[in-house]
């Protein structure tokens, strides 16, 4: 904590985080954290983290009664999809994501009408009622995978336009896109980049999320899931890394590799930053706020996640 958390911060913190171990015994609750939340969340107070799957995966291993999702709203129904029986609470019920809201699912039912026969594949980045819509879920890092499973030659793919052009670009399938974002991935630039590698004579690894814009993939070295990046980090231990994806990642992994720099162009999401350390206190102390997804969605959505897990190993969002 103290590499990345300073000092007169953790004083504030402490307490609450204290006072969080303590409910979570009395309520027999774990905290499960996102890669994107603050180093003082991700190290001081989570059991569980990874990406939006590996978190809904996660829960299901586990014997608590209570999960707390430090997340974003999507990354909680989804968490409740998967643990119908668990409890699963949001410290913020208006942590949401600009690219899950730019789809609904009165969007694909007209998509299905405008493509007939064409199967539509979601990202799991979406709510429970796309995810219901839809024919089967994928995650960046087997989106390409559970596409060509579908032996179909043309596929709705929703709703991030740049990972359905990254697709796009490793398979022969058509691809149907939409034109969601992410409002983290979708403000880098391949310019930005060029004036990191110029500072640092071009001395570092340029790692992208597939959500940035394909210009931005195209100046990157190595481009990979949340999940894949911190992979990458760990086995190849670059001397100097640019992560191109939101900027609390980076912080939480050089926690495990102080021999790698890393250089941080700081794109933060607000939504994330909507969840604190004070908030996940209240949400345990109040059993607030509960998560749940209706039954005509429940059992189509969670569909849609368990045929993708079918196909591939679902290794990151």
């Amino acid at each position: 904590m103290a590499r990345v958390v300073p000092e007169v911060e953790w004083d504030s913190e402490a307490p609450y985080v204290a006072a969080i171990e303590r409910l979570k015994a009395e309520r027999n609750a774990v905290v499960i954290a996102h890669n994107y939340q603050a180093p003082q969340i991700f190290h001081g107070v989570a059991d569980l983290v990874g990406d939006s799957l590996a978190m809904a995966q996660l829960a299901a291993e586990t014997d608590a009664d209570v999960v707390v999702v430090a997340g974003v709203h999507f990354m909680a129904e989804t968490a409740k999809l998967l643990n119908p029986e668990k409890t699963v609470l949001i410290p913020d019920l208006e942590a949401g994501c600009s690219l899950a809201e730019s789809i609904t699912g009165a969007d694909i039912r007209l998509l299905r009408e405008r493509y007939p026969g064409a199967p539509v594949v979601t990202y799991v980045n979406t709510s429970a009622e796309v995810k219901a819509e839809s024919d089967v879920c994928c995650t960046s890092s087997n989106a390409v995978e559970v596409v060509e499973s579908l032996g179909a030659p043309r596929v709705i793919f929703l709703p991030d336009e740049f990972l359905g052009k990254w697709v796009a670009a490793n398979t022969d399938v058509e691809i149907v896109l939409w034109r969601g974002h992410c409002m983290v991935h979708e403000r880098f630039t391949p310019e930005e980049i060029r004036r990191f590698r110029d500072a640092y004579g071009g001395d570092i690894q340029v790692l992208a999320h597939p959500e940035c814009p394909p210009e931005v993939l195209a100046e990157a070295d190595f481009v990979g899931s949340t999940s894949g990046l911190v992979r990458y980090v760990d086995e190849n231990r670059p001397s100097r890394v640019l992560l191109i994806t939101e900027c609390s990642m980076a912080s939480n992994v050089s926690v495990n590799h102080p021999e790698v720099e890393f250089v941080r162009p700081c794109n933060i999401c607000p939504h994330m930053n909507r969840i604190t350390v004070p908030k996940i206190f209240e949400s345990l102390r109040d059993m607030k706020h509960e998560v749940t997804v209706p039954y005509e969605i429940a059992g189509r959505a969670r569909r849609a996640v368990e045929l993708m897990l079918e196909v591939g190993r679902g290794r990151g969002g």
